[in-house]
């Protein structure tokens, strides 16, 4: 706390921006010279803040990290601004228009939901972040629209509030928390506030089990990049309902209740779907799409004989299926001369690494290889991603 005050000074500003984007090689030096001017601590909090504010630019973009202030936890749970803007657009088509986001860390969805015209109630209950909070709401203008309440969420009075956000703490001493029970709030808290409400989401890991989804909520799992960054359990809106919501875009792919696909041969095209298909169980949805089977019945990768395009997932074009053998794989990339080797796996537990430094590609070209089961056989399938030119269609 002392430094984040320390750091709001007109000394501690102009230190921030003195040691803006230092080159940690260059910290110690950077430190000597200017401790001749100004406090040791102080200039410690600066360059530390500075480092924070460097890992926080992928989550938040530069602009607004070089304003906002950051601890080491609230740089690593922040939610991306790019998931925040898009939970708080939707909110907004709701017809919401105040939030009382409990559990608000350093104010990064309160920030998205102020930006889309909420007012917004963060509370934390930790000072120190929540005076973090309460610091970036004034730096980037919107304190009109955000305050800070540094309380236990479990006794805050949510009344009078359009909708509930939650984020529960889901790490402890020993790290990740799997258990929803074990989440700080735990998730049936989370839960019994999201049903006193007019809407609710409530953020929590993307690995939930489907069978631990209230029967009243719709369970939203989303990706950005093709990377998953959390589910989010939705009241108020469609109950029952499965999504798979990609960013950017957003794109969004409902569950239409279809059974598991069929197992069928290995086609020339391999789909893998995005993690957020998978997570919300609707590859099925995918399959039918492209016409598609599975390799596997156990194995989410679809197999179909034409290219089609989707969002959804990435399509690739097979050229070999071979047992697995790492003697066989060898054989083959030394013909086709493969140097850059890409290796992908699911339900295989051989290591990309390892695999690569068995099989030593040389050479000029690049391919894909799945390390995978079809039809219950540990299998090798060999290509590279599929380029329109293969059908003369759009790219997936």
């Amino acid at each position: 706390m002392n430094d984040l005050d320390a750091l709001r000074t007109p000394e501690g500003r102009a230190l921030l921006d003195e040691v803006r984007g230092t080159d940690p090689a260059r910290e110690l030096t950077v430190a000597t010279r200017l401790r001749r001017e100004h406090p040791a601590e102080l200039v410690s909090a600066a360059l530390g803040q500075a480092r924070l504010r460097q890992r926080a630019a992928v989550k938040f973009g530069a602009e607004d990290a070089e304003r906002m202030f950051f601890t080491p936890n609230g740089v690593e749970q922040s939610t991306r601004t790019s998931v925040a803007t898009y939970r708080a657009d939707r909110l907004k088509a709701l017809g919401v228009t105040s939030v009382a986001d409990l559990c608000c860390g350093i104010g990064g969805d309160a920030i998205a939901l102020a930006r889309a015209g909420i007012r917004v109630l963060a509370v934390d209950r930790d000072p120190l972040t929540a005076a973090t909070a309460r610091a970036n709401a004034e730096a980037l203008g919107l304190t009109d629209l955000i305050e800070v309440l540094e309380a236990d969420v479990t006794e805050v009075d949510t009344a009078g509030w359009d909708a509930v956000f939650v984020d529960p703490g889901r790490r402890g001493g020993r790290g990740r928390i799997f258990d929803p029970e074990g989440y700080s709030p735990p998730l049936s808290w989370a839960v019994q506030a999201a049903r006193g409400a007019p809407h609710a989401a409530l953020k929590i890991a993307p690995g939930i089990p489907h069978e631990a989804v209230p029967a009243e909520a719709e369970a939203e799992w989303i990706s950005d990049g093709g990377d998953v960054k959390e589910a989010v359990l939705w009241f108020g809106t469609e109950p029952g309902a499965v999504r798979a919501t990609l960013l950017p875009g957003p794109r969004a792919l409902l569950s239409a209740g279809l059974p598991d696909p069929a197992v069928r041969p290995v086609g020339r095209y391999l789909y893998e779907p995005d993690g957020a298909v998978i997570r919300s169980h609707l590859v099925a949805e995918v399959a039918r799409q492209l016409d598609g089977g599975l390799v596997d019945e156990t194995i989410a990768y679809v197999t179909a004989d034409e290219l089609r395009p989707t969002p959804y997932a990435t399509a690739y074009e097979i050229t070999d299926q071979l047992p697995f053998s790492v003697k066989k794989l060898k054989a083959l990339l030394r013909e086709r001369e493969v140097g850059v080797l890409t290796v992908k796996k699911r339900g295989s537990a051989v290591e990309p690494e390892e695999l690569r430094r068995k099989v030593k590609p040389r050479g000029r070209n690049a391919a894909t290889v799945f390390l995978t089961r079809v039809a219950g056989a540990p299998t090798m399938l060999v290509g590279a991603p599929a380029t329109a030119s293969a059908t003369g269609g759009a790219p997936s």
